[in-house]
């Protein structure tokens, strides 16, 4: 059975909103505003960071119209370098970036959700996050194993939650009093780690791609979906960061330690703080539902072409979904949760090779132009090939940022990273090179036909 195409607009949309928008905003806007040094700087860099993930999706639109497929980079990196390139791009998904994204987002869930009801009160914060984390990662699942409606109903839920929570922070925040923040100190980050930081945050715009084959009216749909999502994600950062400063001013923003919470804190000053984690589990839950939704779907490609990896290339008759892709991820994810037990050392696990293969995807934009001209490309990139030479030189800057952070000061994250990319290589050698060395020499020898 193969994959219906039962995504709208609406439904592709709100992927990959709900996936950018987890809790990146909440965390990450003090730390930012800490390496810019002026309003008008916290403002300019959520800017460009929008501005800079808007053409790394302009690459995306026009590999995933022209080939609307299951799977996203792993068809574009196929047909561009090989099917060795696919496939590691598969198994580092499979064993590494995805079961790790959804990892990280589900921390985040169970950091808060802890903080709303805690059921091991007493017994330790890790016992609370793995619980938490566990749960939303096994439920989740569950729910898009049922079927497509189930799991696009319950992203577009989500997300619908998200953006009006976040819109209801704006509201109350500009109609609070500003809070006057005079001898505030803390410590600046420089300006390239505020960056880095930004373009994490806005990372998951280029979901829509994984989930191409069952998107109605694809050639059109895809383009307006990376393009809405990323403009909608950038408009909802700018007024976020444009509400705290209002309330907070530059000096209480960068020194503040729960920057929603203290935007609300003079309107609902004693239950700000739940409302607050409430509408961060939400962001975190749509985050994690997003990622095992599109993320199956990059194993399924991978398994309908590589014997090995063949059960996870099932579409189940049923319920209509890659139950067996959506099972391993899951169980992945959950070993992931249980070997790491903290956001940061999973954060690090998996940021070196995102990037990575993102840089290789946007390369593949240029390498597919020439290679298979060819081809329909209902959209092309617009202004290139700058803007795709300018986010393939920002991939550069950031790998080797993180990979430089790693080594300092998480190198067993590193390490194992490594280790299983050095697994991918050698299974690829054993199940492709040699199997078919090995047929080539039976068939000269006459002795298999």
């Amino acid at each position: 059975m193969i994959p219906k195409k039962e995504l709208s607009l609406f439904d592709s949309t709100c992927i990959i909103v709900g996936v950018i928008v987890g809790v990146g905003i909440y965390q990450m806007a003090p730390t930012v505003a800490r390496g810019v040094y002026c309003w008008w700087g916290v403002l300019g860099i959520w800017m460009l960071g929008g501005v800079l993930s808007l053409f790394g999706a302009l690459g995306y639109a026009e590999l995933a119209s022209a080939y609307p497929k299951e799977g996203g980079d792993y068809v574009y990196l196929s047909r561009a370098y090989g099917g060795w390139a696919g496939y590691l791009f598969g198994w580092i998904q499979l064993t590494i970036v995805r079961p790790g994204d959804i990892a990280v987002m589900a921390f985040a869930f169970a950091m808060y959700a802890r903080t709303i009801y805690d059921p091991f009160t007493g017994s330790g914060l890790l016992y609370s996050q793995l619980f938490y984390a566990g749960a939303s990662v096994f439920i989740l699942t569950i729910i898009n194993i049922l079927g497509v409606k189930e799991g696009k109903w319950m992203q577009n839920i989500l997300t619908i939650v998200k953006i009006l929570g976040l819109l209801a922070i704006v509201g109350v925040a500009i109609f609070s009093p500003p809070q006057g923040s005079a001898e505030i100190t803390f410590e600046p980050i420089p300006t390239s780690l505020a960056l880095i930081f930004v373009l994490f945050t806005f990372g998951g715009w280029n979901e829509m791609a994984y989930v191409a084959a069952e998107v109605k009216n694809p050639r059109r749909n895809i383009v307006r979906a990376l393009l809405l999502g990323s403009i909608v994600v950038t408009v909802l950062y700018l007024m976020m960061n444009g509400a705290f400063l209002y309330t907070l001013g530059y000096d209480g923003l960068a020194s503040s330690e729960a920057v929603a919470t203290e935007s609300i804190s003079s309107v609902f000053p004693e239950a700000g703080g739940k409302l607050i984690g409430v509408l961060v589990c939400i962001s975190a839950l749509g985050a994690v539902n997003g990622l095992i939704f599109t993320g199956a779907r990059i194993s399924y490609a991978m398994g309908a072409e590589h014997r090995i990896f063949g059960l996870l290339g099932r579409w189940h008759g049923r319920t209509g979904t890659p139950v067996w892709a959506l099972s391993i991820q899951a169980v992945v994810a959950l070993a992931l949760i249980l070997l790491f037990g903290s956001f940061v050392d999973t954060l690090l696990y998996t940021a070196g090779a995102v990037y990575l293969f993102y840089l290789a995807t946007s390369i593949a934009v240029i390498i597919l132009r020439y290679k298979e001209p060819e081809i329909e490309r209902p959209y092309r990139v617009t202004f290139y090939p700058v803007t795709t030479l300018i986010f393939s030189g920002v991939c550069i800057f950031l790998i080797y940022s993180t990979v430089s952070y790693a080594w300092n000061e998480k190198r067993g994250s590193l390490v194992l990273l490594l280790v299983v990319l050095s697994l991918g290589v050698i299974l690829y050698w054993l199940t492709n090179v040699v199997r078919s060395g090995t047929l080539g020499k039976c068939k000269k020898d006459g002795s298999k036909k």
